[in-house]
């Protein structure tokens, strides 16, 4: 196996696979093991009161960010920005990063619902509800996933402090109002949003380790040359 191989297993194929066992364990301790354990017993009251104060206008508004974890959204916004980031900066380490970590997401949501049964709250939905489990909550998780990837690139290219701050106030709050739109809407119990804003912020912290941190070197690393006279040979390399 070449050496790339192996770092990319190391670096990125475990941490994801260590992140799904996390969540499938989780999912089982919330359904299963303390399903009848405070705060898990309360969570039905939860979104019973918010079922209880619907209103047009909150409805419009939890429309809007619901809509903006959609899939198609998701995979839109996720393909349309990591083109600008190439064409802007000439490389591919920023759009990898961004379409890895959501694309891992996916990957932990779709097999977690696998493992984990669990029904919609026991209240009026507004939303089709797709053929998954309601743990995770596959909106929160990539608006985790793509917004926060977004507001890193971001903060990484900000000059100021206040710039920073304000990419990531402003990003980092479009998948808080998701996760309260998800429970407004009826469509998720509040320890899946909870569980979601793990799996999308881990993934996007394994894809930045992995992928934007430019002190790790793939593959094999190469040995400092040093010079002597008009050779060139390797550092600790012995005289001829």
């Amino acid at each position: 196996m070449s050496d790339v191989a192996v770092q990319i297993a190391r670096r990125i194929l475990l941490p994801v696979a260590l992140l799904f066992s996390v969540m499938v364990a989780l999912g089982l301790l919330v359904t299963r093991v303390l399903a009848k354990t405070w705060p898990f017993t309360v969570e039905d009251t939860v979104n019973r009161e918010l079922a209880a104060h619907r209103t047009a206008g909150w409805n419009d508004v939890s429309l809007v960010f619901s809509t903006l974890a959609s899939t198609q959204l998701i995979v839109v916004v996720t393909a349309l920005v990591a083109l600008v980031l190439r064409l802007v900066l000439h490389r591919w380490r920023e759009p990898i990063f961004l379409c890895a970590a959501v694309s891992a997401q996916a990957l932990i949501f779709l097999f977690t619902t696998m493992a984990i049964d669990r029904r919609r709250p026991a209240v009026e939905h507004m939303d089709s509800s797709p053929p998954t489990s309601s743990f995770p909550s596959g909106h929160t998780s990539a608006a985790m996933a793509l917004y926060v990837g977004i507001a890193v690139l971001l903060a990484l290219r900000a000059r100021s402090t206040p710039a920073k701050v304000t990419w990531w106030t402003l990003l980092v709050l479009v998948p808080v109002g998701v996760a309260v739109t998800r429970m407004y809407r009826g469509m998720h119990h509040p320890s899946d949003v909870a569980a979601s804003f793990l799996n999308g912020g881990v993934c996007v912290a394994i894809m930045a380790r992995a992928v934007l941190d430019r002190t790790l070197t793939w593959g094999r690393a190469k040995l400092p040359l040093s010079r002597s006279g008009d050779d060139v040979k390797p550092a600790g390399a012995a005289a001829g």
